[in-house]
């Protein structure tokens, strides 16, 4: 029996493309120089895309693909591929945001307690010899009663909510629409962030979410407040966060994603109440082997005629 032809965007990792060669005749659309030609030499015969959220998949290249299937993306997020267009076609799309909740999760709150707790200033302070000069590092604030608000409530925002339940800390969050939970709902995120001491960012990017943390919401936060931003550079107008920075409008960030990656403004990286991680939060063996495994899993299930296990639209 001839294997399914299978086009190969972007990679995932070596123990799941070991599987993936396997079972399907794979078209390295990533390795071809003249992407254009190679598109329209080998789409036709692909019935099936393997890609990543930060590679594009156009409304036009997908005229290349007139047998196409499915589309299995090993990222959670997806702002570069035009699944209007593939719902258009009746087209299933999947993702990877079950597997790297817990990570992504962990580094939300690594972030908002490394801010509240300065330990990058505090670390600072013994490796320079400051604490013997300067004798004890002044007082910080407790996490625990504290107020989190969570823009987003999909499975990466309801991890971050556990997590920081623990802490005692009060849960509010934002989401398209209200959900059977023991939180605190705001339908407006600006409400949410007067509402919060911090407030943590899990929403996709893309149009819909554009600078949607912009001066208002800042300003909102406030002077005591810290932002995490564990989703895109493209949700927080980053102009507005600098200046709100800078001026001590807001308190503190810790930034997972930036507007330009992977050189962020020096304006921002150079501030003194930023906690920065260069867009790693998913960054473990074990969690980016498991986004890479949906992949397989979600091609196997489609090809078997079984329900898809993360499927998008």
């Amino acid at each position: 029996m001839l294997k399914p032809n299978v086009l190969v965007m972007y990679p995932t990792r070596p123990n799941a493309m070991a599987q993936l060669a396997q079972t399907y005749q794979l078209h390295r659309y990533d390795l071809a120089e003249d992407k254009d030609a190679f598109l329209q030499a080998h789409g036709p015969d692909c019935v099936a895309i393997v890609t990543n959220g930060h590679t594009e998949l156009t409304r036009d290249q997908l005229e290349y693909l007139p047998k196409l299937e499915i589309v299995c993306c090993s990222s959670a997020g997806f702002e570069y591929i035009d699944v209007a267009a593939l719902t258009e076609r009746s087209i299933p799309f999947t993702n990877s945001s079950a597997a790297l909740s817990d990570d992504v999760a962990d580094l939300a709150l690594l972030l908002a307690l490394a801010c509240r707790r300065q330990l990058v200033k505090a670390h600072q302070y013994v490796t320079s010899g400051e604490w013997g000069k300067q004798g004890m590092y002044p007082l910080l604030s407790s996490m625990g009663g504290k107020k989190v608000g969570i823009v987003g409530m999909g499975q990466i925002g309801k991890a971050i909510a556990t997590r920081f339940s623990c802490l005692n800390a009060h849960i509010g969050y934002t989401a398209r629409s209200e959900k059977p939970l023991d939180y605190h709902y705001f339908s407006d995120v600006t409400a949410l962030a007067d509402w919060s001491d911090v407030l943590i960012v899990i929403v996709p990017g893309g149009a819909a979410t554009d600078r949607m943390i912009n001066q208002q919401v800042l300003q909102a936060l406030g002077p005591k407040g810290t932002l995490i931003n564990v989703a895109r550079g493209s949700v927080v107008d980053e102009a507005a966060l600098i200046d709100a920075l800078s001026n001590g409008t807001l308190g503190a960030a810790g930034l997972d994603v930036y507007q330009n990656e992977p050189n962020p403004d020096p304006a921002l990286t150079q501030l003194p109440n930023v906690t920065l991680f260069p867009h790693h939060a998913s960054g473990t063996t074990e969690t980016r082997d498991a986004m890479a495994q949906t992949v397989v899993d979600n091609l196997a299930a489609h090809f078997a005629g079984s329900p898809l296990l993360n499927q998008v639209s």
